[in-house]
């Protein structure tokens, strides 16, 4: 197959806008694959069109790799691999008959899409024109050979474009979405369970590029997490190219508010920190949000009114895509985009060292800042960036 053809659905509905959308989904593309796989990647009426290089004896291993890379490329809701042929009734008919050529069916049925409308022939017209020349080479050779346009055994796709007949018997669904980076940065605060890489998915499909922020509590644990959320950005990078962890010590930040303020605050109070931790990794970024993996009621600190009060101490926005869904919503998103079997992993999460018995449920704003007036939130926070580590992942 010489070309492959890239559908999109929502980007064509970005009116003005349209181009800068197609250029950023082009720009991926070419990202997400080998240089030497493809002689271009361009935009033509309303589709992106990639031509491949020769792909002879390693041909069915590069399409497979091709494949892969493409399923992963937000934007994309479907993709094909296609031939080329003359913008000619006859021609498209005999490359039609070669794309069939071996192929085991009974039944089949001819979908055209002409966009092209300079083209002599309308799409029914080709349907029908190209099923009847079928039918003919293979009379006598096929008897039972039949049209069927409501369950063909195969389909085979043809699209008038521009300057280009293309021809094509699969399509491969894609991931869908906005292309990655169009909807600008957020900070993800990645804990290392099932919930937040889900999370972060949802906001990558809406073209948000992540960087993880991690919080960690050793020496009270083991570095188990760094390991998780570091093969959790990998599985997920493979949506973005590139990705930053910052890696940040909280052991201190937790000794103080364990010796200092109220146990049943302690969840609360922890999470209060890591949001001003978190904001100001955001600032450095110049991100324009935050995403967490909280859903209303799963644990004590995610009740409508501790939610409250935690995102109160920053002013980004905070974007929370799984609010609304239960735990199995959640998990088979997780198995699909494959998160599921690292988070799964036993690790020693910050937040579950030290936990109360009774955590409060229905925090009160007044009791927070009493609590937080015995800590010097400023120099632990200042503290907390100074020592903090960032990783790469590539």
């Amino acid at each position: 197959m010489s070309y492959v053809i890239c559908h999109y659905s929502e980007i064509g509905l970005k009116g003005k806008n349209r181009r800068f959308f197609e250029e950023k989904l082009v720009e991926n593309i070419k990202r997400s694959l080998k240089p030497h796989f493809f002689e271009f990647v361009k935009r033509i009426s309303g589709r992106v069109i990639i031509k491949l290089t020769g792909l002879t004896k390693e041909g069915i291993k590069k399409q497979k790799e091709i494949k892969a890379s493409l399923k992963n490329v937000f934007g994309i809701v479907n993709f094909a691999f296609a031939e080329n042929s003359k913008q000619e009734i006859e021609s498209i008919e005999k490359k039609t008959l070669e794309l069939l050529r071996g192929k085991k069916f009974k039944t089949f049925k001819i979908s055209t899409q002409r966009s092209k409308k300079e083209f002599p022939l309308t799409s029914q017209e080709i349907n029908e024109k190209v099923g009847e020349y079928i039918l003919k080479k293979a009379k006598g050779k096929r008897q039972k050979l039949k049209v069927d346009l409501e369950n063909p055994d195969i389909t085979c796709f043809i699209e008038i474009v521009e300057k280009y007949a293309f021809l094509y018997l699969e399509k491969f669904k894609g991931v869908g979405g906005l292309p990655m980076t169009v909807s600008g940065k957020a900070i993800v605060l990645l804990s290392g369970g099932i919930d937040s890489p889900v999370a972060t998915f949802y906001l990558m499909k809406r073209g948000v590029k992540a960087i993880f922020v991690h919080f960690y509590a050793h020496p009270y644990t083991n570095k188990a997490s760094i390991q998780k959320v570091t093969q959790i950005v990998e599985v997920l990078n493979k949506f973005q190219f590139i990705s930053k962890i910052y890696l940040v010590p909280f052991a201190k930040i937790q000794k103080e508010i364990l010796l200092k303020t109220p146990a049943k605050l302690r969840v609360i109070l922890y999470r209060r920190m890591m949001f001003r931790i978190t904001e100001k990794i955001a600032q450095r970024e110049e991100a324009q949000a935050m995403i967490t993996g909280e859903s209303v009621g799963q644990v004590a600190s995610q009740t409508l009114e501790n939610i409250k009060v935690i995102e109160e101490v920053v002013n980004l926005p905070i974007f929370r895509p799984l609010i609304g869904q239960d735990k199995e919503e959640i998990i088979n998103k997780a198995q699909e985009i494959g998160t599921y079997d690292i988070s799964i992993l036993p690790y020693q999460d910050c937040c579950s060292r030290f936990l109360p018995k009774h955590p409060a449920t229905k925090a009160q704003l007044g009791e927070l800042k009493k609590a937080e007036k015995k800590l010097k939130i400023e120099k632990l926070v200042k503290e907390a960036i100074k020592t903090t580590e960032l990783k790469i992942i590539k």
